[in-house]
């Protein structure tokens, strides 16, 4: 049986030639943490793929002990928004395999719109471990206005295989830098004002975290309170993350409070400059840089690996590249902030 049987076919084309998801993950403390992602559907559909850069490893890690993930796709007004729940593998065994891949698949779109020629050096960003998600559970709407309405559903037949993971890496992870971050209210404040669309994430009755899109958002005292569409496919209460575009994301407890769901925020998650800062992803500061390296050399001894050897040309982009630059094209080009 093929993937994706008797989903209907605007749905499947909106997985095969979206370009951003929400991607999110468990932590070991069970707090679900979303991260918008380029992410590039296997040819044959039977995984939805996606990256995460070598030198910053953690979903990755996240998704290595826990599988449970989920994804949001969205689109235009008129296009399905499509939610899956899916078991994730992480090939991380082979960099020069995947940096080649990632190369193919998602170098049609450099961020900043910068040449291949100003891109090429950037060894801690083409530098990937690739997650293959395996779809279990895929809900949709038919348009964003249709999410007050409970979603359709469509699942994986049981004996759909599942991808297993690269044997994990000897010797422990490297450290995250302290990045350093401006006080939640103000970062909050700030991506208000910029208009940024923001995603609340908790996890369904199976565990699987899944983000949404808040319609509205208020900032209040102690967190936020936001507008989120009647059709979510979880409660309203429980641990939490609320994102901006992956530039600005807060953990914390949600509650329903008279049909809206109430966000005390705990603490701010530190923010990869790489994804706040478009000058940093090409030319990051000596600081950016230093730390980007460290954990880039430490963790490809870890794997045993050389650092891939990047082309001097891009290679020729995959079919489903192809497919997604043509929905570019027809958007009038999407924003790609905050995408790692």
């Amino acid at each position: 049986m093929k993937p994706f049987s008797g989903l209907p076919e605007e749905v499947v084309n909106r997985i095969r030639t979206g370009i951003v998801s929400q991607f999110a993950t468990m932590s070991s403390a069970g707090v679900p943490i979303d991260t918008p992602s380029l992410y590039f559907p296997s040819e044959d559909l039977a995984t939805i793929d996606l990256a995460t850069g070598l030198a910053y490893p953690a979903k990755a890690e996240r998704a290595r002990k826990n599988p449970k993930v989920g994804l949001l796709i969205e689109g235009m007004p008129d296009q399905p928004v499509v939610s899956i729940a899916g078991l994730a593998a992480v090939a991380d065994a082979d960099l020069q395999m995947n940096a080649e891949r990632y190369l193919a698949e998602t170098a049609y779109t450099l961020p900043g719109g910068v040449s291949w020629e100003v891109a090429r050096p950037a060894i801690w960003y083409w530098t990937r471990i690739i997650i293959k998600v395996a779809p279990q559970t895929v809900r949709w709407w038919d348009s964003p206005a249709a999410m007050d309405s409970a979603p359709h559903v469509w699942r994986a037949p049981a004996d759909t295989p599942i991808p297993a993971s690269d044997p994990a890496p000897a010797g422990a992870v490297s450290a995250a830098p302290n990045w350093g971050q401006r006080p939640w209210r103000e970062q909050a404040r700030g991506m208000l004002e910029m208009g940024a669309p923001g995603h609340l994430t908790l996890a369904d009755s199976d565990g699987f975290p899944l983000p949404i899109q808040a319609r509205g958002v208020e900032l209040g005292d102690d967190g936020f309170v936001l507008d989120i569409p009647a059709g979510a496919p979880w409660g309203r209460q429980g641990k939490a993350t609320f994102t901006f575009e992956g530039r600005a994301t807060f953990v914390g407890e949600v509650s329903d409070e008279g049909g809206k769901a109430r966000f005390v925020v705990e603490r701010a998650l530190p923010a990869l400059p790489l994804a706040t800062d478009p000058r940093e992803l090409w030319a990051p500061a000596a600081e950016t840089f230093n730390n980007l390296m460290r954990r880039l050399t430490h963790e490809a001894e870890r794997r045993g690996r050389p650092l891939p050897v990047l082309p001097e040309q891009l290679p020729p982009f995959t079919a489903g590249a192809q497919m997604r630059m043509a929905a570019i094209a027809a958007m009038g080009g999407p924003g790609l902030s905050g995408v790692e």
